[in-house]
């Protein structure tokens, strides 16, 4: 069972939709993850480099043969504090819940 933990650097709306999107899988390209969230290159851009400092996110860049491409992952630790997050989170909702 994962431990209940408030993450104050996933919390944000952005990381925490980026995270969601890449805890469904391995790894997703850096447009196919701005486009689920619609939002601009450098908003994805700017949230992507919170959580890699976090050590949350890898970020890899991979040659193709037109251009460059972008792959995002949650990290292990990153899944971890996910987890965490969505436990804490369900447990306010559930306090709040039980106070009507």
């Amino acid at each position: 069972m994962t431990d209940a933990a408030f993450d104050e650097v996933i919390h944000a709306p952005n990381r925490l939709r980026i995270c969601t999107t890449l805890a469904a899988v391995d790894a997703m390209e850096f447009s196919v993850v701005r486009d689920a969230l619609k939002v601009s290159d450098s908003v994805l851009s700017k949230h992507v480099k919170v959580l890699q400092a976090a050590s949350y996110v890898t970020v890899t860049k991979v040659r193709g043969s037109s251009h460059p491409r972008t792959w995002l992952a949650l990290t292990p630790e990153g899944r971890r504090a996910l987890a965490g997050h969505i436990t804490e989170l369900r447990r306010i909702v559930e306090m709040a819940q039980a106070d009507r």
